[in-house]
């Protein structure tokens, strides 16, 4: 038995002023670590707690990777370093397999024939997010907006339009904030075996290129050279310029650290250096707040820099920096046709759940969507997207504009259920009673993710200032509570069905 856990990390409420109002119009970011420190959270993400993160490329396609597991977006990687695992499923699937039917053409077939941006906006407007960022450029090289510095753009191959654009337009439109993820940072070593400022192509890559040269330009280059950072300085301006990216998404930059020190990688930091600052510097001109995050197993940037973020990225405690929990919905980050044939997308409450863990530890949920290379989103995916939206619409002041409060959760009872991958990649104990806090002024939240109507929260043990309890959709029912040795005692007699998880309104003097 385990009973009165409380999950505590400070005794004072977490509400520190976190927008980027502290920096002045009149500050100028310089390319310095010391300077972008001073970059603090737009208003609107700080806030917004709810984003949704697409990957969407010519890896879609294939929907795959060996065994069904992992990211299917890696298959650009694995394919060529592991030919053998893939050859029956590319001949099943193509009828040709590399290097004689390879990644470049596929691009053909990523043809986005389907897809309604419009349709999208609407569902994420509906799912409760307050912004989205799609991919605009994976590890693989190939772009999905109008690009004037490669052929290799969706605007000119496949689906012969604007995606990153024609997105923004529909996002936007509904109201809902746009930024832009950009993972050009381990192109050299992605058609190559490892993560070295210069890298050996793998064989039928080699033979690809052989065969048709043009496929150099999308498969190369293999190394961390001088024309390969200007030119990856040079796309994101580009999409900076054309589209006025609301939030700077960069992937885990290896080389940081499995190159240290060498000169092309002291080279690579500064370029991001001047990178981030003038996204910064020129957003002040467009008289927009706007962020950026700090990502990897190995921060990109020192810690102070940027939110906190990584995959699956979630905390034991209340975390001192703002965070951003990229999340996936099933394994895969991009499309995987087995969790979509098999439905292996975290339930509806799980997925509410997890949003009101990440929120009440101060983080922001990221979750992700792997769209079909036709442009269509599995109905899977559309129906968890119209949940979390539901429930939010009910339940939404407990998330929005709400910081930590005093712990971030308590749970209370015998362990009920065990079972693997329930939010992350370990296992969680599911126990008789959850409960999570957040905090807006004088107003906690409670969100219980157990059907009860009678519960003690212990967290509020010692505390005389409770002037209310009510639950949030529930105006009919009758609430009582009082303070007892335990804690806070509430009871009701619900007049609504419980969904997901049930909030508790809690107001102090």
């Amino acid at each position: 038995m385990i009973f009165g856990m409380l999950l505590f990390i400070t005794c004072k409420t977490h509400q520190k002023e976190t927008s980027s109002e502290n920096v002045g119009i009149e500050d100028t970011f310089l390319a310095s670590w010391e300077s972008l420190e001073k970059a603090k959270p737009a208003k609107w993400w700080d806030q917004g707690k709810f984003g949704i993160f697409i990957h969407w490329g010519p890896y879609s396609v294939a929907g795959y990777k060996d065994g069904h597991k992992g990211y299917s977006e890696a298959i650009t990687n694995d394919m060529y370093k592991h030919p053998e695992k893939y050859k029956a499923f590319f001949m099943k699937k193509f009828g040709k397999a590399p290097p004689e039917f390879g990644y470049k053409d596929w691009v053909k077939l990523y043809t986005a024939e389907k897809w309604d941006p419009q349709a999208w906006a609407q569902l994420f407007k509906e799912s409760g997010a307050k912004y989205v960022i799609p991919t605009a450029e994976h590890h693989d090289g190939f772009v999905n907006w109008d690009s004037d510095l490669t052929e290799w753009s969706a605007s000119k191959m496949g689906p012969m339009r604007d995606l990153v654009g024609d997105l923004g337009i529909a996002v936007r439109a509904e109201g809902l904030k746009y930024g832009l993820s950009y993972h050009r940072e381990r192109h050299p070593s992605r058609f190559a075996n490892g993560f070295h400022v210069k890298e050996s192509p793998f064989p039928q890559i080699l033979e690809e290129i052989k065969k048709d040269p043009s496929a150099a330009n999308l498969y190369g280059p293999f190394e961390y050279s001088d024309a390969f950072i200007a030119d990856y300085v040079a796309r994101w301006k580009e999409m900076e310029t054309k589209y006025q990216p609301d939030f700077m998404w960069i992937d885990d930059v290896p080389l940081f650290y499995k190159a240290a020190g060498e000169p092309q990688t002291v080279k690579f930091q500064n370029a991001f250096k001047g990178m981030i600052a003038d996204y910064l510097n020129v957003a002040k001109k467009w008289g927009k707040e706007v962020y950026f995050n700090n990502k990897g197993k190995h921060s990109n940037f020192p810690a102070e820099i940027g939110c906190i973020e990584k995959d699956n990225l979630l905390f034991e405690e209340i975390s001192e920096r703002r965070y951003q929990n990229p999340a996936t919905m099933g394994v895969s980050y991009a499309y995987m046709e087995n969790e979509e044939t098999h439905d292996l997308y975290k339930t509806p409450a799980e997925l509410v759940r997890l949003l009101c863990d990440v929120v009440s530890k101060n983080g922001n949920l990221l979750l992700n969507i792997g769209p079909k290379a036709d442009g269509t989103i599995p109905k899977g995916m559309q129906t968890r997207l119209r949940a979390i939206g539901a429930w939010l619409k009910v339940n939404g002041e407990a998330i929005y504009k709400t910081n930590p409060w005093r712990v971030y959760g308590e749970y209370d009872g015998d362990i009920i259920e065990e079972e693997e991958v329930v939010y992350t990649n370990h296992s969680m104990q599911i126990h008789e009673k959850e409960v999570r806090y957040t905090a807006n002024g004088n107003t906690v939240y409670a969100s219980v993710f157990q059907n009860t109507t009678e519960t003690i929260f212990i967290a509020f043990k010692g505390i005389d200032t409770v002037k209310s309890v009510a639950v949030l959709g529930d105006k009919n029912s009758k609430v009582s509570f009082e303070k007892t040795s335990e804690g806070l005692k509430v009871s009701h007699n619900a007049s609504e069905n419980f969904s997901l998880v049930r909030v508790y309104k809690i107001e102090l003097h």
